[in-house]
């Protein structure tokens, strides 16, 4: 059976470590966030509290990417510390969980370039109600271009991974750049600035209505855009130097990441009045235009919207290319020790990549293009990587235990306040997100289930696998 190469570079893992989270959210997730707080700063708070938060994470990730330096991250630190069943439930949920983040990026691509081109309006529509939430499904032009998109990056992710990574240190590399022209365009060309600025200040009627639950769930949000700290590990066995380059990339570029948020953040309340961020694109505002195109248009002006769009595609299609690229090194890892599919298990034998299993993410991600809109399509995935990076604090004191004496060349700090701070915010987001979103708890509960069926017929060849070494 050939083996993964190691062609990641510590540059290609920053790439991938900003890429993937830099990629819609920044753009897009401070509007339902403002709908869930009522106030600029209660946004700009929860913001920072989900930085940390991605610190935290993003920390112990550096521990256990270096501790278990193997394909697949989170699958393999969970079923080191906790056992077959609960990693083989990870390797279907993070299967369904990258189909839809793909699925999510090829959506905002589409709302994006509406931004450039005009588009028509949905050739279908159907309302429904699920778990008592009205929600619309659509399908027409966006549907199809984001299919597109996805059938491209499936392509370039079937080349290879030292390709990939060269496409997404190039796609990172214009997108940091592009968030910092926002940043600098609206602090000194905007002239809204100054009047503005004053929606940054406390207190206000909106701010009133707070409650815990519409915070956690403005949290939620804002972890999705946080997203991709997470991601690196599931690559470990294909970067050079995997001690010092995984938790140099992983913590490194989730600070830079933290730094632009809030000042990007920022600009939007300092460019914009709080209700133009309140119906900026969303789940609620469907045709608006998103809040980061709102606040480049205060200094491009209205003729070069169309500039500020292109920006958010390539944001969009890298962060997609980044996710495809590591999540389908999970399944393979998961075949290997017989807990998925043999087929799996197998490199493409030119690239030496997992091509099955990139595939398999591109064909579901086709499928979710069409089934649902940004904010759903994020809040369920969302939910599932909440519930594991969870698992995954608790696995990091699990294994201190369980491999006391493996080396270990990265070391949380503060240990264990840091993983068990960690694991209590994640507890306390999925609760506030079970009473904001109900649709998509339920959802991600019915996928958890259907998984566990499966699991007999993999135990069964994991054995014979063990046994078989």
């Amino acid at each position: 059976m050939s083996e993964l190469r190691r062609d990641l570079t510590l540059t290609h893992g920053i790439a991938i470590v900003v890429g993937i989270t830099i990629g819609t959210g920044v753009f897009l997730k401070s509007a339902p966030m403002a709908q869930a707080v009522g106030s600029p700063l209660l946004v700009m708070a929860a913001w920072a509290v989900a930085g940390l938060v991605a610190v935290l994470g993003a920390l112990c990730f550096a521990e256990l990417g270096t501790l278990i330096p193997r394909a697949g991250g989170e699958y393999q630190y969970v079923r080191k510390a906790f056992g077959d069943l609960p990693g083989f439930v990870y390797v279907c949920m993070s299967i369904l969980i990258g189909a839809a983040s793909i699925a999510s990026y090829s959506a905002a691509f589409s709302i994006f370039l509406s931004g450039a081109v005009a588009l028509p309006g949905p050739w279908i529509e159907r309302p429904y109600t699920l778990f008592g939430q009205d929600l619309n499904w659509q399908f027409g032009l966006r549907q199809l271009l984001g299919i597109g998109v996805v059938a491209l990056f499936t392509g370039v992710n079937l080349a290879g991974v030292a390709f990939g990574g060269r496409v997404q240190t190039v796609l990172t590399s214009l997108k940091v750049l592009a968030v910092a022209g926002v940043i600098i365009g609206v602090f000194l060309f905007s002239p809204q600035a100054a009047e503005a600025a004053a929606s940054l200040a406390p207190g206000g009627e909106a701010a009133s209505a707070l409650t815990a639950s519409g915070f956690g769930f403005a949290m939620l949000s804002a972890m999705w855009a946080y997203s991709g700290w997470q991601y690196l590990p599931m690559t470990a066995a294909e970067v050079r130097d995997p001690d010092r380059n995984v938790p140099r990339a992983v913590i490194g570029g989730g600070l830079l990441v933290v730094v632009l948020y809030l000042l990007v953040n920022a600009a939007y309340f300092t460019a914009l009045p709080f209700e133009a961020v309140v119906t900026s694109n969303s789940t609620a505002y469907p045709g608006a235009p998103a809040v980061g195109a709102r606040a480049a248009e205060t200094f491009l002006g209205p003729q070069a919207i169309s500039l500020a769009a292109v920006i958010f595609l390539i944001s969009a299609v890298g962060a997609l290319n980044g996710v495809m690229l590591t999540r389908a090194r999970v399944p393979y890892a998961a075949a290997r020790d017989g807990l998925f599919f043999r087929s799996f298990a197998r490199l493409n034998p030119g690239a030496s990549v997992p091509a099955n299993s990139v595939i398999l993410h591109g064909v579901l991600a086709a499928l979710f293009a069409v089934s649902g809109t940004f904010d759903q399509l994020t809040n369920l995935a969302t939910l599932i990587f909440v519930l594991f990076w969870g698992l995954s604090g608790l696995a990091l004191m699990v294994l201190r235990r369980k491999m006391a004496d493996s080396p270990r060349p990265y070391r949380v700090s503060l240990y264990p306040l840091v993983p068990i701070a960690f694991v209590l915010i994640m507890a306390g987001v999925l609760v506030s997100t079970i009473v904001e979103s109900p649709a998509e708890a339920g959802a991600t509960l019915v996928l958890l289930g259907l998984s566990l069926p499966l699991y007999p017929y993999f135990r069964r060849r994991s054995s014979a696998v063990s046994e078989g070494r």
